[in-house]
């Protein structure tokens, strides 16, 4: 198959699978400032982070408040609600803590989460190239895919455990389901993307197709095919979760299942909050090594 500048037609794709809504705008480029920008404007510029921080703590510390407010009221009449108070977070924190398996149980959410992703990037990436590319494949793709990405990857949780028995692969399976689909329309958005033009002025100086690859398609796509696989671990995150609800005796998500069991409700919050901070570590990490730098 050689690549040609008439398989490269971004019209037949729609950028928009590629979830344009996760995109953060501090990811774009710092405007310039302007050559009659007053003293008073750069002043407001630099104290806007600090500015930032102090609001980020008063929705944090309006938060908790809101959070004791709630359990507060309901707990005389609720004994889950009053263990679900603030006030007992450390100490069950510290329970968890104690006897390892909170960590244990991190490491192993961690593993599948990153297992399942790279399977999907595996897939997804090379699939997604194919159907930028070769405009044939992706008419022949686009109904089958847009049919299958639509169902939720935890209804194949069934399937999975009778293929692949119980245990850890069965999470990595529906993982890699959900990943899958943002980073195969976002590698195939970017590669129906490339200006043609590029393509063309390879052609004509002799260029063979792994050196339009290396050097044209490559280059084009990588910070999309980056924002995907980031918009795809998000995914994955949230997935991997209920995955390890079914059949599994360890994880984050079982241990949920077990302290609720229990009648550990603090435990049980305290995973909860675990995973809503690992999270955001994870997001904010991939930000940091999958954007791309400028300059």
């Amino acid at each position: 198959m050689s690549i040609a500048p008439t398989d490269l037609d971004p019209d037949d794709l729609d950028p928009r699978d590629l979830g344009a809504a996760d995109l953060d705008p501090g990811d774009g480029p710092a405007p310039t400032p302007g050559a009659g920008r007053s003293r008073s404007a750069r002043t407001r510029a630099a104290r806007s982070p600090r500015a930032a921080l102090a609001w980020g703590a008063c929705g944090a510390v309006a938060t908790v408040l809101a959070w004791w407010a709630f359990t507060a009221v309901g707990g005389p009449g609720s004994p889950m609600l009053a263990a679900l108070s603030p006030w007992r977070v450390p100490g069950a924190l510290a329970s968890l803590l104690s006897t390892g398996v909170l960590l244990q149980d991190l490491v192993t959410s961690t593993v599948r989460l990153l297992a399942g992703l790279a399977i999907a990037a595996l897939l997804g990436i090379p699939a997604g190239a194919l159907i930028g590319l070769h405009r044939p494949t992706r008419w022949a793709a686009a109904g089958p895919v847009q049919f299958v990405r639509m169902i939720s990857p935890l209804s194949w949780a069934p399937v999975a455990v009778a293929l692949l028995g119980v245990g850890s692969a069965p999470v990595v399976f529906l993982v890699a389901a959900a990943a899958i689909w943002p980073i195969l329309l976002g590698t195939a958005s970017a590669v129906g993307s490339i200006d043609q033009r590029y393509v063309a002025v390879a052609h004509t100086l002799g260029a063979r197709r792994r050196e339009i690859l290396r050097t044209v398609v490559v280059p084009s796509v990588r910070p999309a095919v980056l924002q995907s696989v980031r918009l795809a671990l998000g995914i994955a995150w949230v997935v991997l979760v209920p995955a390890e609800m079914l059949g599994v005796t360890s994880g984050l998500g079982y241990e949920i299942l077990n302290a609720r069991d229990r009648l550990a409700y603090d435990e049980m919050l305290v995973v909860i909050l675990v995973i809503g901070a690992l999270g955001a570590a994870i997001d904010a990490l991939a930000r940091l090594l999958l954007t791309p730098r400028r300059g």
